[in-house]
């Protein structure tokens, strides 16, 4: 699909080759219930919001909205099904249906923002388990609690899916670009030495897939994508992760990692919010 704070969920224990893998807490106490309470109806009549995806008044998204991305047991995130050649292993966190579906487009295309208080953890979630789950592994001492610090040669790449320019001025953000970086920042207080680092670039062919069955999602993805300059060249030898809101077919995860790779990356899988097929939980 091309086209603030945030909630800390608790820490994922996982589990790795060498093995299990905790993450240190690092939440620190919230305000009292009846202060947050307080707070938000006093923000509600000031600014009043409804859900992005119920229309249900005085919350950017409802609880029940919320509940797939919210809800955990273990860790959410699973494998996503495919159908594009080439495509790689991709995780995500939710499937991209009902009220998460409502809620990416709301987010993407209508401004709502708001919704990164949720939709980070998610796709944060998404890149831990495609980092431990995945059959590529960077090294152990990657792993949480482990020796690798932000810039090692442990440190894990995010790329983000760019948008078209057009995309990008009309929406006033990189949206993809921005999630990304709340993930990544979230990943790095849980101990894993992550960088976000914008290496693709879209081509002036590309147009938004939204609506386009999988051939034409195919057509459009190839040859769509490029090396962005300077920050291409920090790829070369590294591991990455191609990181996206929702995967549908796979073929512009496809792309970007044929590009990747020909740039000189080690391309570990993908990570998603949601999905459009998922194989099961892997939590």
């Amino acid at each position: 699909m091309r086209d603030g704070p945030c909630d800390h969920a608790a820490p994922v224990s996982t589990t790795s080759r060498s093995g299990p893998l905790s993450a240190p807490s690092t939440t620190a106490p919230g305000p009292p219930p009846a202060l947050r309470n307080g707070l938000a109806a006093l923000a509600a009549a000031l600014w009043p919001v409804s859900c992005a995806a119920c229309g249900a008044p005085d919350r950017a998204l409802c609880r029940a909205c919320a509940r797939p991305l919210r809800e955990r047991a273990g860790s959410r995130a699973a494998l996503a099904g495919t159908t594009a050649p080439g495509a790689p292993a991709v995780w995500a966190t939710a499937a991209y249906e009902g009220p998460v579906r409502t809620g990416l487009v709301a987010w993407k295309d209508r401004g709502r923002a708001d919704l990164d208080r949720w939709l980070v953890p998610a796709l944060a979630e998404a890149v831990q388990a495609a980092l431990v789950q995945g059959e590529s592994l960077v090294p152990d001492r990657w792993a949480v609690g482990g020796s690798a610090a932000v810039g090692d040669a442990g440190t894990v790449l995010l790329v983000p899916v760019p948008s078209r320019r057009a995309a990008v001025r009309e929406r006033g953000r990189d949206a993809v670009g921005d999630l990304a970086r709340g993930a990544a920042g979230l990943l790095r207080r849980r101990g894993l030495p992550v960088l976000v680092v914008g290496a693709l670039s879209a081509g002036r062919g590309l147009r938004d897939q939204v609506g386009l069955d999988a051939a034409s999602r195919a057509h459009n993805a190839a040859r769509s994508l490029g090396v962005a300059g300077r920050a291409g060249a920090r790829v070369v030898g590294a591991p990455v992760l191609v990181v996206d809101d929702v995967v549908t077919t796979g073929s512009t995860l496809a792309e970007a990692a044929r590009v990747l790779r020909g740039a000189g990356a080690e391309v570990l899988g993908a990570a998603a919010v949601a999905a459009a097929q998922r194989r099961g939980s892997s939590g």
